[in-house]
């Protein structure tokens, strides 16, 4: 098995999937106000074409697949997918990223289909932030859903929090608090300037040094701990706790140098990194394993080190442009 690697030797053998770009929210980090025209479900991948994709990637090297959108729970075939792609030789861990709003109905059938860890979003505990956060959606939905999925032994659960000034990075202590009894990952996520103009992005724009210093204030004694998976974050466990939290910090502290990551857009594209506009069509070649190969070969070989360099690294990447995409029609 030949495996993918990239320019700079960085072995890649996770693939985030985005199975469709429809959500049934429009959180203010993730799509404009109006939303967004989503794709006609033709242009959209099919679970055949999917399942076909990660064979594909399997034979390549790739063990890792993360189910993304939009929100992937509303497409009504995601649980057959899931249970494909499990079974295919090689994936040996599969797991998903939801809003959580149809979680409890689906949780145990995602489960008995072989899903194997959860990430959920969640960026406030109040009804009435999280309903502005989201335009629209429920909190008690959300909490009903982690609730549901707690009981079934996933492997891990993470709450992804993406931490914006103003809006809720008051709520620190909360989350942090919420780990005292739950056994949960919370995953403190920097805001990232995609599909947002800079100068709001740079106004709402927050650290994530704050959330040490609200441990300290509150005289909480957190060690390292490690977390298996595939997530670029820092973890930490508080004395007592049952979970523990972590930092990602895109902006601040890049972890690009260790990225092994392909993102699969739901209408076929490969994007070797999340925040340029550079992607290449491999829908028709999901039946050709040698021109398959070539493409995504192709594309990890235009992989800038970081997404900071690109810029300055004028032969290497094709397209220079900050990505047109709104974070919705990646998947993060």
């Amino acid at each position: 098995m030949e495996k993918l690697y990239d320019s700079y030797g960085r072995l890649h053998d996770y693939v985030r999937l985005s199975i469709t770009d429809r959500c049934n929210l429009r959180c203010v980090y993730c799509m404009p106000k109006e939303g967004l025209p989503f794709f006609p479900t033709d242009k959209v991948l099919s679970q055949d074409e999917i399942v076909k994709l990660i064979e594909n990637f399997s034979e390549m090297g790739v063990s890792k697949v993360r189910i993304t959108g939009g929100e992937p729970l509303l497409r009504t075939d995601v649980v057959d997918i899931i249970r494909r792609i499990k079974d295919v030789d090689g994936i040996e861990d599969v797991s998903i990223t939801t809003n959580g709003l149809f979680l409890a109905k689906k949780a145990k059938a995602l489960k008995e289909a072989g899903l194997d860890r959860l990430n959920i979003s969640l960026d406030t505990f109040k009804p009435d932030r999280y309903n502005e956060i989201t335009r629209g959606g429920s909190i008690d939905q959300v909490l009903e859903g982690i609730e549901a999925a707690s009981e079934l032994n996933f492997r891990k659960i993470k709450l992804n929090v993406v931490l914006i000034k103003g809006q809720n990075d008051d709520e620190v202590l909360d989350f942090l608090e919420y780990t005292r009894n739950h056994n949960v990952n919370v995953r403190f996520i920097e805001f990232m300037p995609i599909g947002n103009p800079i100068k709001m992005w740079k106004k709402e724009y927050v650290g994530l040094d704050n959330v040490f210093k609200i441990c300290e204030e509150n005289d909480f004694k957190y060690d390292p701990i490690e977390l298996k998976g595939n997530g670029p974050s820092d973890n930490y466990q508080i004395s007592g706790f049952k979970g523990s939290f972590g930092l990602i910090h895109p902006i601040s502290a890049k972890f690009c140098e260790n990225c092994n990551r392909m993102r699969i857009t739901a209408d076929g594209y490969v994007k070797a990194c999340l925040y340029w506009n550079e992607e290449i069509d491999i829908r028709k070649a999901i039946p050709d394993k040698k021109e398959f190969r070539r493409l995504i070969q192709k594309s990890l070989d235009n992989k800038p080190l970081n997404h900071e360099m690109a810029m300055d690294e004028a032969d290497k990447i094709i397209d220079k442009a900050p990505t047109w995409r709104h974070m919705s029609q990646i998947g993060g």
